[in-house]
Parts: C-alpha cells; structure tokens; sequence
C-alpha cells in the first residue's frame, strides 16, 4: 500500500512538472527573457535620452540596484524555501492576500503586455525581409503584423500544452542562438571603434538636459532590459536543485549586463550620441550595417527575430507561471489552476494569449506601440519588485539581534527597496496613472473572486490600498479621455 502511494505521489508530481528544469535551463530562463527585444533597439533608445556618461551613470545605478534585488531573491530563496513562486510568494507570505493578489496580477500583466511589444519588435525586423509588414514609418505595425503576431502566438500556446519542460527546452536553443549576433556585432564594433567619436561630447548635448535628467531618462529602458532577471526564483518549484536557483540569478545578472553595456558604450564609438538617436529600429542592424554594410543589418534581424520568439516562448511561461501558482493558493480564480496531461496550466496560457490578442489591435491605434508596451510593462512590475525588497526588510527585522547577516540582509532590502521607490519616481506620473488602471481593475477581480468563495473581501488596512488604487485608476481614465494623458 505505501508503495502504491510513493508511486502515484511521484505520478502526480511528474505531471505537475516539477523538479526538473537543471541549471542550464535556469540560467537560459533569464538569460533568454532578459535578452529579448531590448538590446536590439537599446543603443538608440538611450541615446535618445542620454549622452555617454549619462548612460554610463544610467547602468551603474541600474546594475547596483538589480544586484541588490537579486541578492534579495537569493536570501529569500534560502530562508523561506517552501515559498516557490517567488514574487507572489513573498508578497503573500509577507503582507497578506490582497498584496499577493495584487503583486501576482501585476507581474502576470507586465509579462503578457511585454510580449505584445516583443511582436511589435519581431515583426518590424521581418519588414525587412518582407515588406509586407511595412506601412509607412509603421514598420511591423499594420494589419499584415497582426495576422502574423497572432499565428505565432498561437503556435506558441501548442508548443506550451506540450509541457513546461519542452519549452524551457526550446528557449535555451534560442538563447544559444541568439547570442551569435550578438557577439558578432559587439566584435565588430570593437574594431571600428573611434576614439574621437567616442569623446565628441560626453556629457550629452544641451538640449538632453541636466545630467541626473539625462540618467533619469535611462531607466525605464534598463530596467525594461532586465525584467525576467527573476525568473529562476518563479521556477524554483521546478527546479532539480534549489541552490541552482541563485546561481542561475546571478550567472544571467551580470552575463546580461556585460553584454548591455558593451553594446550601448561601444555604439557610442561608431556613431555619435545625434545621429545614434535618429536611426531606425531595431538599432542594432543600422549600427552594424555602417560598419560592415548590409549583410550586418540582415544578420541582426535574423538575431531579432530569433531571440524575441525565444523571449516570447520565455515570457509565456512565466505569465502562466504565476496565476497558476496564485489559484492552487486560492487567491487567483480557482479555474487557473487546471493543468492539461502535460501538467501545463492550460486555463492561464489560454487567458493569457486571449489577452495578448487583443492587445496586438495596438499596433493600428498607436505609433509607437513597441515603446507604450514597453514602459508599460516595466512601470507594472516595479510594485511586484518593490514588495519583495519590503518583505526582505521585514523578516530581517524579525529575527533576534545578533543573527548572522542580520544587519547586512536589512541593508540589501533598504537598498533593493530604495531602487524599487527610485525606479517608480523615474518612470514618472503618467505611466504611474497607468499602472494603477492595472492595479485598479486587479481589485475588482479579487474581491469578486473572494465573494464567489464566500470570503471577507479586504481587511481594514486592505481596504484603504484597494481605494487608492480605485481612485487613481478613475482619475487615470478621466485623464485619458480629456487628453491629458496620451497613450
């Protein structure tokens, strides 16, 4: 009988998928959905905002800052082992329900929002290769773009119902695959470096402004280059060993910066800071295409297309990850929770590529739909990251004075936390109000989920949070409908 028992408690264990994504696939996790449609476009961008010590600043503060998130995921990991899905789990464990809900819905909705900006990226690289998918300045933007986007995402969710394992599997084929170009490009740039174009104006011209604005402008762009650098900690229920979880963080941590700062810094030793600002996207291929000619702008967008699908298939799964992870605990819809054969969870994929969907129409009401995206996604998930340095914080207090590492977990919350309240007052107020029509409509799916289980919705304190999030939503609405906010 006992045997019997072990058996069918290992049968239902395969089936949920856990216990079997190694090392290697961890890192390829984060590596592969950090690496995504960022680096491509990401020397452009930030020349758009910034001159060359502005963006040197800009990655300092950035890579300070991550290095103490993910040293606050590392201890978490460590100390509170049986909360397996990361971010939900410390918000949860840490603050409640209602901020777990919240901390599980904005990391589900930054996840899927910034899928639609990787179609957005894959389909302006495939303009041009195809022109199909070009309408003016709007290249991957039109009808053509979204009828691809959409078979694409939905080969994807067949990928997926096949098990979490085969596509970790696949994502680490497209990490490999997408880091040739990468370094084909970094190498090349290194060799046509200049120094008198890399010294042309270091500070950044005058109308780019002070430079902590000039730093300032950079971080929605770093700290969009980095989402998913926690994306071992949302998998560590899967993995085989859990000491492979902080390893792969920090192996995928500061493999990604490297790369990140050689390709920007060096850029700026090709083209100066004006004329980086003006090319077109993906700003890799225009970069390289003036070093070695057009053979370098086809290799990056084949590079472009090849990592966003592999950052799309990332992304997908940690968007499923979660909400599942939320319903088995009862705070998402139980319906979340419902796993295929394969032990995907079949109801959250579903949900979420109904969403991206219907986010694809952006591409036709917006010209600038990869940026809006973009930042919104990233301005999203800043309250998840945020939650998590505070629950660092708080169980380090908690311990008796005198626990080893006591006092230097507390600074690695302060600090992760001081960068989390950093990164919200530099994406600024409008995608602040936008970010809460987020957290505004995650309120009412709670507590109608909490009354169909026949549950108090909200404690006192949950109550007040749930109305500020309420109010600026309803302002953040007016504001659009008056213009005083543009999408």
């Amino acid at each position: 009988m006992k045997k019997a028992k072990k058996s069918s408690g290992a049968a239902a264990q395969k089936k949920d998928g856990q216990k079997n994504i190694g090392l290697f696939s961890l890192t390829a996790l984060v590596v592969g959905s950090v690496i995504g449609s960022g680096v491509f476009n990401m020397m452009n961008v930030m020349a758009e905002s910034a001159g060359l010590m502005g963006i040197i600043l800009g990655w300092l503060v950035t890579g300070v800052g991550m290095t103490f998130l993910v040293l606050t995921f590392r201890n978490l990991n460590n100390k509170k082992p049986k909360l397996d899905a990361g971010i939900y789990s410390y918000a949860s464990e840490g603050f409640g329900r209602f901020m777990g809900f919240s901390s599980a819905w904005g990391y589900w909705i930054s996840a899927w929002i910034g899928n639609v900006a990787y179609a957005t990226m894959a389909f302006s690289a495939l303009s041009y290769f195809f022109s199909i998918f070009t309408e003016g300045d709007t290249s991957g933007q039109n009808l053509p773009s979204i009828i691809g986007a959409s078979i694409v995402l939905w080969v994807g969710q067949i990928m997926i119902m096949r098990g979490v394992k085969s596509a970790s599997f696949l994502n680490s084929i497209a990490t490999v695959a997408k880091l040739v170009p990468i370094a084909i490009f970094i190498v090349a740039i290194f060799a046509a470096f200049k120094l008198d174009i890399f010294t042309q104006d270091i500070w950044g011209s005058s109308d780019l402004g002070s430079l902590f604005e000039q730093m300032k402008g950079t971080m929605l762009v770093t700290v969009w280059a980095f989402i998913g650098i926690e994306g071992a900690v949302i998998f560590s229920g899967r993995a085989k060993n859990r000491a492979d979880v902080a390893k792969a963080s920090f192996l995928g941590l500061y493999t990604v910066l490297a790369v990140y700062i050689l390709v920007t810094v060096l850029s700026l030793g090709v083209m100066a800071q004006p004329e980086l600002a003006k090319v077109g996207t993906p700003g890799m291929a225009a970069v390289l295409e003036s070093v070695v000619g057009s053979w370098g702008a086809m290799l990056v967008n084949i590079g472009v297309i090849v990592s966003i699908f592999g950052a799309w298939l990332a992304w997908t799964l940690f968007a499923i990850e979660l909400p599942y992870r939320a319903a088995k605990d009862g705070t998402f819809p139980a319906i979340f929770a419902k796993t295929n054969k394969n032990g995907t969870p079949i109801i959250a994929l579903t949900v979420t590529n109904l969403l991206i969907q219907a986010f694809l129409f952006t591409f036709l009401v917006t010209d600038s739909a990869y940026s809006f995206t973009y930042s919104l996604a990233t301005s999203t998930i800043l309250i998840p990251y945020l939650l998590t340095a505070f629950y660092q914080i708080k169980i380090s207090l908690q311990e008796k004075p005198g626990t080893k590492h006591r006092g230097l977990n507390i600074f690695v919350g302060l600090v992760a936390a001081i960068y989390g309240g950093w990164l919200i007052y530099a994406a600024g107020l409008e995608y602040f109000l936008l970010t809460s029509i987020v957290y505004g409509a995650g309120v009412i799916v709670y507590v109608i989920t909490r009354i169909l289980k026949g549950k108090k919705p909200l404690t006192m304190p949950e109550l007040v949070i749930a109305v500020i999030f309420v109010i600026a939503a309803i302002y953040a609405i007016q504001q659009i409908i008056t213009g005083g906010i543009s999408i």
